[in-house]
């Protein structure tokens, strides 16, 4: 049942070092012709959904969704909610830049239906976000969450941290100038190499050195010792907000619930089926107007791969996974979900959790995540 629904805008002035994200810089976009383009590909998800029940959540990502004129984005919503129907406490989030600019747009995009906004600050500190190729400055920014709080109901800011030659005291320092603020949610990435990125091209020709494993690890539980006392507990591993501010868009993914995806390079999942739409504006925009959607490749998905799937994005919540409610929407076992000696093993040393049906990572399993989850996701889960 999709009842949350992403629209991604690709363009951006410039890409950031270290982003791996489908963004593309260019300098203007034919903005009547995104229109009926995504518009087209909306109403092919309209169709294709199996639900026409109200949307509870939209998400505009990018790229830089600031930069959409506020009138495209008012025009995006209205027929959404022509379609679905919205539901009548529906979080509509839009990822901005805090610099001044966009910040001259909260006003309008607030009175177009944008209720949260998701600033990428990503440092306080001028040098690193020169370092990390950001635009705006540190005062900027600042103006711009103020900007913001006054004109969303719903704020949450990004940063990044872990970056080369952090140390405890930089991050305790800038990580407490952030939670002053008092934005309701925060997402609090560690600076990782993506491959194909600059960053990645840097680091192999000795430009920087990424931060070592061990010090990365002494920040993460710096992190969520920090916003845990501060009232915003992390929710999934890199999210941390106050009681009711989680973003609901975000935990639909996590969730494994169904949601639909339009704009170049967006994902979706919906009636067990996998879409993704083509990624570069121009095959996009082509191929709209060849079939009416952009889609590149709609893929059924297995009982097995959905099972997989859903644990592997389940476990990145605090909240863990409810094996009998899996077990019930893609069949067979709760135990043939996860390798059982494995979880016993881990749990033994602290670093699994579980409560009747439910099972979850813990505090200290959380900074192994992504090893943990390549062992206990069963490699040849049964299910009917």
């Amino acid at each position: 049942m999709a009842r949350a629904l992403y629209i991604h805008w690709p363009f951006c002035i410039a890409k950031c070092p270290y982003c791996d994200f489908n963004s593309h810089v260019r300098k203007t976009a034919d903005t009547e012709q995104w229109r009926d383009a995504m518009l087209a590909d909306m109403h092919h998800e309209h169709l294709q959904a199996d639900s026409k029940e109200p949307l509870t959540s939209i998400f505009f990502g990018g790229g830089t969704p600031s930069l959409m004129p506020p009138a495209l984005v008012a025009d995006l919503l209205r027929e959404a909610e022509h379609l679905w129907g919205f539901a009548h406490d529906i979080e509509i989030t839009l990822e901005a830049n805090p610099s001044s600019v966009e910040a001259a747009n909260f006003a309008d995009l607030a009175a177009a239906g944008v209720n949260r906004v998701s600033l990428g600050v990503q440092s306080l500190h001028d040098e690193a976000l020169r370092f990390l190729g950001r635009l705006h400055g540190a005062d900027e920014a600042l103006q711009a969450v103020a900007v913001a709080q006054d004109r969303f109901e719903r704020v949450s800011i990004d940063l990044i941290y872990a970056r080369p030659g952090q140390s405890e005291a930089d991050w305790h320092a800038e990580l407490a100038r952030a939670l002053s603020l008092g934005t309701t949610h925060m997402s609090l990435y560690q600076l990782t190499i993506e491959p194909s990125t600059r960053f990645a091209t840097d680091v192999r020709q000795g430009v920087f050195d990424p931060l070592d494993d061990d010090n990365a690890a002494d920040l993460f539980a710096l992190t969520r010792a920090m916003t845990a006392a501060a009232g915003l507990p992390a929710y999934e591993i890199s999210n941390h907000a106050a009681p009711g501010q989680e973003s609901r868009h975000n935990l639909t993914y996590w969730r494994y619930q169904d949601y639909l995806g339009i704009g170049p390079g967006a994902h979706g999942r919906r009636c067990e089926t996998a879409t993704v739409r083509h990624r570069k504006p121009e095959n996009y925009l082509a191929a709209v107007a060849a079939q009416r959607h952009g889609i590149a490749e709609a893929r059924a998905l297995d009982r097995d791969e959905q099972a997989s799937e859903a644990l592997l994005m389940g476990l990145r919540l605090a909240e863990g996974v409810d094996l009998a409610d899996m077990a019930r929407r893609f069949g067979g076992n709760p135990a043939a979900l996860i390798d059982q000696a494995k979880a016993q093993l881990y749990h033994d040393l602290g670093m699994v959790w579980s409560h009747g049906d439910r099972f979850g990572v813990t505090e200290q399993g959380m900074p192994l995540l992504d090893a943990l989850l390549g062992e206990l996701v069963a490699s040849d889960l049964v299910v009917s």
